[in-house]
């Protein structure tokens, strides 16, 4: 009776765990695209935001390839051109963190959301699931700007089907401890909490990616 319990027990723990944990041969590969928030701009070699990940996810259990595609200064124009040769990676699942130049720039918020239907189609045309990180707009180019910005997110994520985390810095921006000298970016505590914030999502996306791929 114990034994077969026991058995029953192992049963049901292998079918909820990845097919793929610790499958060095099989490697889920995630795609961090975005800009320098998540290039790791300031940042010790290794302690960037999708590093960070990859080493949680690592050792959660899970083999994973972390393609870092993260450049400083970059917009949702440079990531939509970009990206048809990141797919060139196979990714089985993509994070989109960008905008946030977008919005320093005050560049129309209807061309952020353009650019990123555009990347978003891309990745549905590939079946990749996405993580969609959000931004919101400094308040210096006025209520409206502000509100047509932080409105683009939340209104991807619906019409897509996203997983969002609706401010990227939720817990940081504002924070000087948890941010380098220019205020802007995350200091290695600070990118730890960003990447608290990202890697329920991550992780949840990451445990659907079916076996057999």
């Amino acid at each position: 009776m114990q034994a077969s319990l026991a058995a029953a027990l192992a049963a049901l723990l292998l079918m909820a765990a990845p097919a793929f944990a610790g499958d060095p041969a099989r490697p889920v590969t995630v795609l961090a695209l975005g800009d320098s928030l998540f290039a790791g701009y300031g940042l010790p070699a290794g302690q960037s935001v999708p590093d960070l990940l990859a080493e949680r996810l690592r050792r959660d259990g899970y083999a994973v390839r972390m393609v870092n595609a993260g450049i400083s200064g970059d917009t949702s124009g440079g990531g939509l051109a970009r990206l048809p040769w990141l797919l060139k990676e196979r990714p089985d699942v993509a994070m989109l963190e960008l905008g946030a130049n977008d919005g320093l720039m005050g560049m129309p918020p209807e061309n952020l959301e353009k650019n990123l239907a555009a990347m978003l189609d891309l990745l549905a045309e590939k079946r990749i699931p996405v993580l969609l990180a959000g931004m919101r707009s400094l308040a210096n180019y006025g209520p409206d700007y502000a509100a047509r910005f932080d409105a683009v997110y939340p209104r991807l994520a619906r019409r897509y089907g996203a997983s969002l985390l609706p401010f990227l810095l939720e817990g940081v921006a504002m924070r000087p401890e948890l941010n380098q000298a220019d205020g802007i970016h995350p200091n290695p505590a600070g990118a730890a909490k960003v990447a608290d914030n990202l890697y329920p999502l991550l992780k949840g996306l990451v445990d659907k990616v079916p076996a057999g791929r």
